[in-house]
């Protein structure tokens, strides 16, 4: 990939594209922002233009075409270390950061980028799921992040900055990147054919709305279990009592079919919140659209596409609904508030029977 490929981050581009300029480049930065917008792409697109031979050091650049590009691309590059929290483990290991016991410190990424650049440019690091590294690991950087070698480049990556010690966060220059926007998610979507079978543009721009920016997210809503919990999950908030305990058994059984690992159940919990807080926008929309100088700026959000599915239910939700704009946005905003309520590791039952209760309440179902 190359960087007239990358889809939304331009704001980002341009600050690396600067401080290479004025050759203020940083040595460590931590990658923070939600799964699925990019960060890791972007992150070997910067190690590609720095690797790259026939780019000058000076501009955010690569040819794409000579054999360091094609190394970086082939996650080959002698002078690119990159490490990612193998599957089945809790944490990132130690022996990844700083070698085997046997080994101590002549082997591992801090021993790594200490070498001299095989190219003679420079050594990048990619540490993929910087939220896994546990205290033992962060204290092992502690002194590579303090004291980089000269000429090095360390890329941290993470979903959050809650989620990183205060270790890292204070020895890295913190670069945060926001979620896709639903039209640059739906271009992304239709260039990787995501879906299994050939879905109208309606269907990708819903799929797009529905996944917060996130193609991670888009990927595991195309799932068909979790689209068949989704058409329930809409019918149990359009009833005109919200089935409380019905709701939560449903939220429990899909969150816990996610895998035993917490980071999974966390993420499957955002995708159920962030689902609802579109439910609930799509309500909020279509109660302004009825007052006073309303359908103009719906029109920003709809445009003149024919109404999806969620839009229809909203349309049809909006007649019934009893509390108002004010109650639309405030069960819009409880939903927001869940999501990062799982950020901050809320008890999951707690937070499922206080989010069923306060949306009962709230939209007076």
């Amino acid at each position: 990939m190359q960087w007239d490929q990358l889809i939304g981050h331009q704001q980002q581009k341009i600050w690396f594209q600067r401080a290479l300029a004025k050759k203020r480049l940083a040595s460590s930065f931590l990658f923070v922002g939600p799964d699925g917008i990019g960060k890791r792409t972007f992150a070997r697109l910067l190690a590609k233009s720095l690797l790259c031979g026939r780019a000058s050091p000076d501009r955010l650049d690569a040819c794409g075409s000579c054999e360091d590009c094609a190394q970086v691309d082939a996650s080959t590059h002698p002078d690119l270390i990159e490490l990612a929290k193998p599957e089945g483990k809790s944490d990132l290991p130690l022996e990844l950061l700083i070698g085997s016991p046997e080994k101590r410190m002549r082997e591992g990424l801090c021993y790594e980028i200490n070498l001299r650049p095989y190219g003679g440019r420079r050594k990048v690091a990619i540490i993929d799921d910087a939220d896994f590294i546990n205290q033992a690991g962060a204290n092992s950087l502690l002194k590579t992040l303090e004291e980089p070698p000269d000429d090095s480049v360390m890329i941290l990556i993470g979903s959050s900055l809650q989620s990183q010690l205060p270790t890292i966060r204070s020895r890295c220059q913190i670069v945060l990147f926001q979620p896709l926007t639903s039209q640059q998610l739906t271009e992304l979507l239709v260039r990787q054919l995501v879906l299994q079978v050939a879905p109208s543009k309606l269907e990708i721009a819903e799929l797009a709305r529905s996944s917060g920016g996130s193609l991670t997210i888009a990927k595991q809503l195309a799932d068909e279990q979790l689209k068949e919990f989704r058409d329930g999950l809409y019918a149990q908030l359009s009833l005109d009592r919200v089935p409380l305990l019905d709701l939560a058994k449903s939220f429990g059984a899909i969150v816990d079919a996610a895998g035993k690992e917490a980071k999974s159940k966390r993420d499957r919990m955002k995708q159920i919140f962030s689902m609802t807080a579109e439910f609930y926008r799509s309500v909020l929309m279509e109660l302004l659209a009825d007052s006073p100088n309303g359908s103009a700026a719906v029109g920003k959000v709809n445009g003149d596409q024919e109404a999806d599915s969620l839009t229809r239910l909203g349309r049809m939700l909006a007649g019934q609904w009893t509390t108002g704009v004010t109650g639309a946005i405030a069960c819009w905003q409880c939903c927001l508030r869940a999501i990062e309520d799982v950020d901050k590791n809320a008890n999951q039952a707690s937070l499922l029977q206080n989010w069923t209760a306060q949306i009962a309440q709230l939209s007076g179902r």
